[in-house]
Order: structure tokens, then C-alpha cells, then sequence
């Protein structure tokens, strides 16, 4: 285990599963003592708290919060204590064209992709601030870059997520703290894996060809974005290495967003 984080507390929104999980993985390996949260069951939860402090050695706890809430966030936090590390992962995301999109999804993605990150921000820095210490990574999506039918919402909001950013780096550029954006591509979730199942069913493709279908037009490097290689990035960020990346927008799409 690395040691270089040891002593620091690090939320994770959104990382029972996927690549929150694997990012709290990370900051675990490097030492750092992990609130997970996420909307799992009780048990489920459980397990993924007790593995982590298994395999790392370092203090882990749950909570769970419906971020659309703004009261849970600050019931989130204040359990929280002084949180040195803040990764902004939790998203939701709904599919429609613009004049068929209801209303109430859309108050949704706003609320738990772009305000939930605004609430945990605006509640971590004062302790950061009295630190003098504390990395802020959002993370927002290929779709912060560019546009692409029928997410309105998402798009919106991970590109609010970039604003966000640069507007809090802005303002804490003197205070050790860093904030930064990352911008994955599309990686092998779970959503993703059905579908390549689906296009091997109807097209009669191998696996490889199914995965190549999903992936046209995307990434081309022709590979899904590793969760882990998204989750050392993060590290890097919170390294003493990073302090003096800031503001950053970071794409990690396998050269998606330069095609």
C-alpha cells in the first residue's frame, strides 16, 4: 500500500458500483480512509464497506443519500466531518428528445448531476480552506464535451459540471485546494455489456464484432475507457504530484472528443 494519502478522508459520491467504486478503490490503496455513498441496500453496502477495509487497511464508512435532496447532502456532509478529498461521481441520466423530455426528468438530472456537486462543494471548502489542503475532482463525461441526441439533461449537465470547476479552481487557486473535471468515454458498465449481448443476438456477430458496433463512432482507439486507469487518474490529481492542476478538463476518451 502506497502511504501518501494516509490520514485523509475521501468522498465518494455514487460508489457502491463501477467507477466510483473503483476510484474509492484507488484513494483506499493510497491510504485514504473512504465515505462511500451511494443508494445500494443496507447489505449490499455492507459488503463493499467491509472488502474495502479488507483488502486496504483503512477505515470505511456508508451513507446512504438521495442527492436530488438537498437536506440529505447536508445531513451527508455534517456526518462527514472534514472531508480532504471530494469526488463528485454520483449521476443520473434520462433518454428523450428536447420537446419529450418531462419535466420532472430534467429537474432530476439538474438536481443530482449538476446541484449535488454545487451543495457538496460549497459545504467541503470551509474545512479545506482551514486545512490548507483539498482536491475536488467532478466528474463529468464525454458528453461535457459534445453534444449528442436525446440526453438532454446529461449533456447539460456535465457540461455545467466543466463551469463548475473552473469557477471553483478560480477560487481557491491560493488555498492548496485543486479542483478538476475528468471527461470519461464510454467504459464496460453493466448498461453496456446488455447491449453488446443484445447486438450479438440480432446481428449474429462474436463478441468482438458486437463490441466493435457499440463502439463505432466513439472511442478510436476501438477499447472501452478502463474504469482503473479513470480511478488513477483521480489519484494522480489528489498526489502532491497534482497541486498544481487546477481547473483542468481532462479527457479520457481514447481520442473521442478529438475526432
Amino acid at each position: 500500500m502506497k502511504a501518501g494519502l494516509r490520514g485523509r478522508l475521501a468522498l465518494v459520491t455514487g460508489s457502491t458500483g463501477g467507477l466510483g467504486l473503483a476510484v474509492a478503490r484507488r484513494l483506499a490503496a493510497d491510504g485514504c480512509d473512504i465515505l462511500l455513498h451511494g443508494l445500494a441496500p443496507a447489505e449490499e453496502a455492507e459488503e463493499t464497506r467491509t472488502a474495502l477495509e479488507r483488502d486496504f487497511g483503512v477505515d470505511v464508512a456508508y451513507h446512504r443519500a438521495d442527492l436530488a435532496q438537498p437536506a440529505q447532502i447536508e445531513v451527508l456532509m455534517a456526518e462527514a466531518g472534514r472531508v480532504d478529498i471530494l469526488v463528485n461521481n454520483a449521476a443520473t441520466r434520462h433518454f428523450a428528445p428536447v420537446d419529450a423530455m418531462p419535466p420532472e426528468h430534467w429537474d432530476a438530472d439538474l438536481a443530482v448531476n449538476l446541484s449535488a456537486a454545487f451543495h457538496t462543494i460549497r459545504l467541503a471548502l470551509p474545512a479545506m480552506r482551514a486545512a490548507g489542503w483539498g482536491r475536488i475532482v467532478n466528474m463529468s463525461s464525454i458528453y461535457g464535451l459534445i453534444g449528442t441526441p436525446d440526453r438532454v439533461g446529461y449533456v447539460v449537465t456535465k457540461t455545467g459540471l466543466i463551469g463548475l470547476t473552473r469557477a471553483v479552481a478560480i477560487e481557491t487557486a491560493r488555498m492548496g485546494i485543486t479542483c478538476n473535471a475528468l471527461c470519461p468515454g464510454t467504459s464496460l458498465t453493466p448498461g453496456i455489456d446488455q447491449r453488446i449481448q443484445g447486438v450479438m443476438e440480432a446481428d449474429g456477430l462474436d463478441r468482438d464484432g458486437a463490441t466493435a458496433a457499440v463502439l463505432r463512432g466513439k472511442q478510436p482507439t476501438g477499447r472501452f475507457v478502463e474504469t482503473t486507469a479513470v480511478a488513477d487518474m483521480v489519484a494522480f490529481l489528489c498526489s502532491e504530484s497534482g497541486r498544481d492542476v487546477t481547473g483542468a478538463v481532462l479527457p479520457m476518451d481514447g481520442g473521442w472528443s478529438a475526432s
